[in-house]
């Protein structure tokens, strides 16, 4: 046999794919690969020569280690030294067996060397009848693959990683995921969306050409492509990508990204749903048959059997199914001007058994702080569509949840700032005509502070259970300090900070002081600023108008929790306070108003229950203004929870039309500490502290 077939054979393989930009090496070790050398010579073709083996060579064994596993990539497939075409039978043998067994290993390493050859060409022999040569296998290296020894080790370990991270970008990132996030970059509606564009853009091309196996695409282009596409899973857009991939509900996910990218001074305006997302939610809802059952709108009187409702007003019992012959042995009786020094606390039980049964007519106040208590019952479009909530009917109500937002309030909302928490303190300042350029922090003491705040000296702040500067989260209460201002305010900019507590059952009850720390007295300062507390749907405002001192602290005011109920000491004037009346869902808020209906939850009809109970005072003139979702997740029923995600799109994309005829009015949770002061008439004439 002639050994130099194979040989020129391997270098002008080597030579071949050496025009390609980028080798690589597959795992197989050199050892590994040496013994298969040696034993895919066919029997009788690798005779013992001396003492070993005839092809037994340490030059030929040092050639194979150092680049006997290189491969290159060529229309997706892997090419080796050993994919070779020649006469010689067993020679061709030993190529397709270290072919196939170098192909065997994926690529694990882009392929450096130390130097320029390797192998050796030829060596000599002295013998008694004269020289003898050796041929061996021997390749020149160009230089673009060519670095110092010292240098392979740091240069393999950052292609390696690319290659990983690229890899589990396309493998864990889903089309449907880059989709999205294209759309909302392209609507204007992920916060800096545009600066990612380019990198998503190219991922989403990588992903529609690349070969069925991942990894030989990903070592192919990490060389070609940007970092900003090889590395875009460890980017905060990855990571959007992430988790719209991972199933994350699309609000959840954007509020994170944007909470990485802007977390003190952007916060989502709007619901986020692209057309994409709404086109497939609406083909899966039609194959689940649900369409109709989807479909929502307020309900009315007429909806609801008397057999569900608990108290009805003689105006409106006509309206009722069933409803006037029901009500028809309660008899008017005289009014009796009621007393107010005798109002008592009558638990809901006690007021279901003793007291409803025979009232006549029903008025509650409505408070300020019942702003969030305001409901409305939702019925089906189709009466006879399909089941879908966890009890028997198809109805379902929404709570309103939103408070009349201030300017301090729409402020802190802007800065990425949450509002809906159970407590809120916030402050401003810098405002028009008031320049204050002071370096400013509010602060909440709560119980079990160490140091008395009302006597704080300086910046000593001690070890105190408290939410503020350098103290931005509590982790036992989930207070937090989620907006921050730490510079000079420019002109016409008006700083804001806020400080929410987002549950009311982690919070103690104690006393949870407000205060405000004039950190750093700058000048100019010709003003003070503005401060907010919000609870239980009642806005407190304070305006102080006078610069504050060095180091001063201001006590804005003490807030204190009792048994799940708030109350509030003011230590600086409010300008708005708790009785100030408001208009919500086109009633004045601070009066007693008529309940025209009483009845519980849909979930508690026809002697049925499932879930937390519910009280559904409905009131005269109350009309539902704002934009209302038909159902929520919770409410589905268990079969449906495999397609939770499309349905929570749907739900909140789809909203209950405008109607001037509805049942809304109060709601209040059997899980939820509440009072409701109501005025009575009927056999008797009373007010009364409806305690929930």
């Amino acid at each position: 046999m002639e050994f130099k077939v194979l040989k020129d054979a391997v270098a002008k393989r080597f030579a071949e794919m050496c025009k390609s930009k980028q080798l690589f090496r597959t795992g197989i070790s050199g050892d590994d690969l040496w013994f298969s050398y040696l034993s895919a010579f066919p029997d009788g073709t690798n005779p013992i020569y001396r003492v070993r083996t005839e092809h037994d060579c340490s030059c030929c064994k040092s050639f194979i280690r150092a680049v006997g596993n290189v491969v290159a990539i060529v229309d997706g497939e892997l090419v080796s030294i050993w994919d070779v075409e020649i006469k010689e039978p067993a020679y061709q043998a030993v190529a397709n067996a270290l072919s196939k067994r170098v192909k065997m290993f994926g690529i694990t390493d882009t392929f450096l060397h130390w130097d320029k050859v390797a192998g050796v060409d030829k060596t000599f022999e002295q013998l008694v009848e004269g020289q003898k040569s050796w041929g061996h296998f021997f390749v020149n290296i160009p230089a673009k693959f060519v670095k110092p020894n010292k240098d392979i080790p740091t240069a393999l370990n950052l292609t390696r990683t690319t290659e990983q991270v690229f890899a589990r970008a396309l493998l864990e990132i889903t089309d449907d995921a880059v989709q999205t996030v294209l759309e909302l970059i392209d609507q204007n509606a992920l916060y800096r969306g545009q600066e990612h564009k380019f990198a998503v853009s190219k991922f989403r091309e990588m992903q529609a050409t690349r070969f069925e196996h991942v990894h030989t695409f990903a070592w192919l282009m990490i060389d070609e492509l940007p970092a900003s596409v090889t590395n875009i899973r460890n980017t905060s857009i990855g990571t959007l990508l992430v988790d719209l991939s991972e199933g994350m509900d699309l609000e959840s996910a954007v509020k994170k990204f944007e909470a990485m990218v802007a977390p003190a001074n952007y916060k989502r305006p709007t619901a986020l749903v692209t057309q994409a997302m709404i086109d497939r939610a609406k083909v899966e809802v039609a194959e689940l048959g649900l369409t109709s059952a989807l479909e929502r709108r307020y309900a009315v009187l007429s909806d609801i059997n008397v057999n569900n409702v608990l108290f009805v007003n003689r105006s409106a019992r006509k309206s009722v199914v069933g409803g006037d012959d029901a009500f028809s042995d309660l008899k008017p009786t005289k009014s009796v001007k009621p007393k107010l020094d005798k109002v008592e606390d009558v638990p809901i039980e006690t007021f279901m058994k003793d007291i409803l049964p025979r009232a006549e007519t029903i008025e509650v106040m409505v408070e300020n702080r019942h702003t969030s208590n305001f409901v409305s019952l939702i019925a089906p479009v189709d009466p006879t569509a399909g089941k879908l909530f966890k009890w028997d009917n198809g109805f379902s109500w929404s709570y309103n949840g939103e408070v009349a937002d201030s300017d301090l309030r729409r402020e802190v909302q802007a800065r990425g700032g949450r509002v809906d928490g159970v407590f809120r303190f916030s402050h401003s300042w810098n405002h028009p005509g008031q320049r204050n350029v002071s370096l400013m922090d509010l602060h909440v003491f709560m119980p079990g502070s160490t140091i008395s705040a009302e006597h704080r000296i300086n910046d000593v702040y001690g070890t105190d259970e408290r939410v503020g500067w350098n103290r931005r989260q509590h982790s036992a209460s989930g207070g937090v300090q989620d907006v921050d201002f730490t510079n000079e305010a420019p002109a016409n900019f008006i700083p804001v900070e806020n400080i929410t507590f987002p549950t009311l059952s982690r919070l103690k009850d104690g006393q949870y002081i407000c205060k405000i720390h004039n950190w750093d007295l700058r000048q100019p300062t010709t003003g003070g600023f503005k401060a907010e507390i919000e609870f239980d749907g009642q806005v407190f405002q304070y305006e102080h108008t006078s610069p504050l001192k060095h180091k001063e602290w201001i006590t804005v005011a003490v807030v204190t929790l009792k048994n799940g109920i708030f109350s509030i000491e003011h230590k600086l004037p409010t300008t708005a306070t708790a009785s100030t009346p408001r208009e919500v869902w086109g009633i004045s808020t601070q009066q007693f108003q008529p309940v025209s209906t009483l009845m519980l939850s849909p979930n508690y009809w026809d002697g049925h229950g499932v879930g937390n109970k519910h009280w559904f005072f409905m009131l005269e003139g109350v009309k539902n203004d704002g934009s209302v979702r038909g159902f929520y997740n919770e409410f589905l029923h268990s079969d449906l929870d495999k397609h939770r995600k499309v349905l929570e799109l749907v739900g909140s994309k789809i909203k209950v039309a405008d109607s001037p005829e509805q049942l809304s009015g109060l709601g209040f949770s059997s899980t939820q500490r509440n009072k409701l002061t109501c005025r009575i008439t009927g056999s008797f004439s009373r007010i009364i502290n409806l305690v929930f």
